[in-house]
C-alpha cells in the first residue's frame, strides 16, 4: 500500500485516538481535577490503545502480525508518550501557552513520529522468499 493512503487512513485513526484521548484529558483535568501530566498519560494510553486495534485491523492490514507485535506497538507508544509529556512540560511550563492548546500541539508532533516509526518497524510488511523472488526484474536473467 502506497505510503501517502497509508498516512491519510492512519491521520483518520489518528482524528478518532486524538479525540478519545483530548476528550479523556479534559474531562480528568477539569472535571476531576487531575494534574496535567497524569491526565495526558491517562488520556494517551486510551487513545493508544484506540489507535493499535484500529491500525492494525484497517491502516496496516497487509502486516501479517507476530507475537511481537503489541510489543512493539507498545514500545514506540511508550515513547511517544514520553516525547508528548516532555514536549507538554515545556509548552505549559516554559512556553505558557494553554494546557489544552499545548496538548494539541504536542499530539501534532507525536502523530508524526509514531506514523513513521509503526509502518517501518511495528507493521512492517515481511515478503516470503518466494515472493522476493518474484519480484525480481526480468532483466536479471531469472524466470
Amino acid at each position: 500500500m502506497h505510503v501517502a493512503v497509508q498516512f491519510v487512513k492512519f491521520g483518520i485513526v489518528g482524528v478518532s485516538n486524538t479525540l478519545l484521548t483530548l476528550v479523556v484529558y479534559t474531562i480528568l483535568l477539569k472535571v476531576f481535577g487531575v494534574w496535567y501530566l497524569a491526565a495526558s498519560a491517562i488520556g494517551f494510553a486510551i487513545g493508544a490503545t484506540n489507535g493499535f486495534l484500529l491500525n492494525r485491523r484497517w491502516t496496516f492490514r497487509d502486516h501479517v502480525g507476530d507475537a511481537l507485535t503489541p510489543v512493539r506497538w507498545a514500545v514506540v507508544q511508550g515513547t511517544g508518550l514520553a516525547i508528548n509529556e516532555g514536549l507538554l512540560y515545556l509548552f505549559v511550563d516554559q512556553v505558557k501557552l494553554d494546557k489544552l492548546v499545548a496538548q494539541i500541539c504536542a499530539t501534532a508532533v507525536v502523530t508524526v513520529t509514531t506514523f513513521f516509526a509503526n509502518r517501518s518497524w511495528t507493521f512492517r510488511t515481511h515478503h516470503t522468499h518466494q515472493e522476493a523472488l518474484l519480484d525480481v526484474p526480468a532483466s536479471s536473467g531469472r524466470r
